[in-house]
């Protein structure tokens, strides 16, 4: 490929919205220009990265034994109210009515399509096991797309799924699966980490999410020092705190005046304390009765919505309403409490921090009111029929997990697999007929990877003040052949003649034939991260000799022009096999 007339698309300035260094250095090296609010345009150099992957990833899902499919990105809305999906993404859904009055939504996932094309295509237990997989556009409505391709509104999937026989068969294809990811993720030159994790809306009885570690990322991996446990922050366990020294004078519950302060920040504030001896109490509906939660954490704990949908059974509550909790407490929202809260309510959950607290601070039911000399199990029950004493918060710092420090640390998702059971298949009548002749459920597994995702995480991990530097296997180009003397009929001949033996070598490799300053050039191989630069200058010609330089090293090289070729030969082998994955 010669750049003369590629749109290379390389600017000097910092994206004033960019806020990552994947964003800023995607933007800035030519690979995508931003359309609208997450929604980006991937200009030739971009794209070519995004063959690359997609080629890794469709050898790995062929090797694996899936099958290639393609599906509708519009899909019909019922499918998504059959399954109860349209409520859990809710605002996340995009959807549109068609001119016949048909609801439609922008595929974020394809569980439910890919469902009904199992049901169509198997019908007996000698087709099973069976993968299909597709790579595709996805689009979600994200409330607030940033960090560029990271959270987008719309973006790119490898999206599989595996119809199974029985539970010995599922663990199967999902291990299956888990092993072709780790053999995606080590082709692309990314380093990962497989935690445990939470299924969220997709359902299901277990979940890995594979992720780079950044710091720049979303995901919060927590980990034991010896790495014997490793989960993400939805689905991170932690140990129950020991039970404070209860004070032998404590004092009855006295009601404190707190204008103006709902919030726990603003509280602590006012009543000189921290947040530690706060217990937050937070009202949820859930159900299709609207059915009433309270859950208590304390005030320095986050709440954890996962952990909440876990515990009732896979249903995912909501913040309840105003109304209801001024219903429900007689006060406006920052005030509620347990004291005389839990025979108004449906169900309470209690987490271990709150019930381990000697005493503290709580609402008082009252707006404008807290009160002090809490007391968990003398002025609120901890145990009960509708009430549970349970993990229901984040990890935090110096908490433990069988006795071992948590360690946190920051990534992003590049992948995530789940065993989704029958969650899907039955209801949406994916079906075969066993060896007697009866009607059984697949059960279902789910396995996606986020292709742009892979190519912003790759830049995360590997860049320098100058720009990006690509692992080989998916740099736009393996090797960057440029003049310094563009108008040197000499120089240029030389660089054409070493283009094109590489080219004759299946060599992946990029010609800048533009009449454009040798700065200029430098500067922008740079930025795009090609792995091997070949520069051909009227100095070194005059001794023989070109320049070699591999992008991640400081120092070039000069070697005889004629033994231009196998050199950079040898780098490339070199840069190859550093990709190359071990034998088990």
């Amino acid at each position: 490929m010669k750049l003369d007339k590629f749109i290379l698309g390389t600017v000097k300035e910092v994206p004033s919205d960019a806020e990552i260094s994947s964003h800023q250095l995607m933007i800035r090296a030519g690979m995508i220009r931003k359309v609208a609010s997450g929604t980006y345009a991937y200009l030739p150099l971009g794209l070519r990265v995004i063959h690359k992957i997609i080629e890794i990833v469709r050898q790995e899902m062929d090797a694996a034994g899936a099958q290639e499919v393609l599906l509708p990105i519009v899909q019909p809305m019922e499918l998504w109210q059959a399954t109860g999906r349209d409520q859990d993404y809710g605002q996340t859904l995009g959807y549109f009515t068609d001119r016949h009055g048909r609801e439609n939504v922008l595929s974020p996932t394809a569980e439910e399509v890919m469902t009904v094309v199992g049901a169509n295509e198997i019908s007996s237990y000698k087709q099973l096991p069976v993968n299909l997989y597709q790579i595709n556009t996805k689009y979600r409505d994200e409330f607030r797309p940033r960090f560029g391709v990271l959270r987008s509104r719309e973006f790119i999937m490898k999206d599989a799924y595996s119809f199974d026989a029985d539970e010995i068969m599922l663990e199967q294809s999902y291990r299956n699966m888990y092993n072709a990811y780790c053999n995606v993720f080590k082709r692309c030159g990314v380093e990962y980490v497989i935690v445990e994790a939470e299924a969220g809306e997709m359902g299901g009885s277990g979940s890995h999410q594979f992720t780079v570690p950044c710091e720049s990322g979303e995901d919060v991996i927590v980990y034991t020092e010896d790495l014997a446990y490793a989960a993400n922050i939805e689905k991170a366990a932690v140990d129950p705190l020991s039970p404070e020294a209860k004070p032998a004078d404590i004092q009855a519950i006295t009601e404190i005046h707190t204008p103006g302060s709902g919030a726990v920040e603003s509280v602590c504030a006012f009543l000189k304390t921290t947040p530690d001896k706060m217990i937050k109490c937070m009202i949820y509906v859930f159900g299709p009765e609207n059915k009433t939660l309270a859950c208590l954490v304390r005030g320095d704990h986050e709440l954890n919505p996962e952990k909440l949908t876990q515990a009732l059974g896979g249903t995912a509550p909501e913040l309840a309403p105003e109304d209801i909790v001024e219903r429900l407490t007689g006060a406006k929202i920052g005030y509620a409490g347990p004291v005389g809260l839990f025979d108004k309510v449906d169900r309470v959950f209690i987490d271990h921090g709150v019930a381990a607290l000697a005493v503290g601070y709580a609402g008082a039911n009252k707006t404008e009111y807290h009160i002090g000399n809490v007391v968990p199990g003398r002025d609120f029950p901890l145990a009960g029929a509708d009430i549970t004493v349970l993990d229901i918060r984040n990890a935090a710092q110096g908490d433990t997990w069988q006795g071992k420090r948590l360690l946190f640390k920051r990534g992003i998702e590049v992948g995530q697999v789940f065993k989704l059971g029958d969650k899907y298949s039955k209801k949406l009548g994916a079906e075969y007929l066993d060896e007697s002749g009866k009607r059984q459920t697949c059960l279902m597994g789910c396995y996606g990877i986020g292709i742009n995702r892979i190519m912003a995480s790759a830049i995360e991990l590997s860049h320098d003040a100058d720009g990006i530097i690509w692992p080989i296997s998916i740099a736009p180009f393996e090797v960057l052949v440029t003049t310094a003397n563009p108008n040197d009929e000499q120089v240029a001949a030389a660089a054409e003649k070493i283009y094109q033996e590489l080219l004759e070598k299946d060599i992946d490799v990029a010609y800048d034939d533009r009449n454009q300053r040798a700065g200029v050039k430098f500067k922008d191989a740079d930025l795009i991260g090609i792995p091997l630069r070949i520069t051909v200058g009227r100095k070194t010609l005059d001794n023989g000799q070109v320049e070699i330089k591999v992008r991640r090293q400081s120092e070039s090289q000069l070697v005889d022009l004629d033994m231009a070729v196998d050199t950079a030969l040898d780098k490339i082998t070199e840069l190859w096999q550093e990709l190359i994955i071990e034998e088990d």
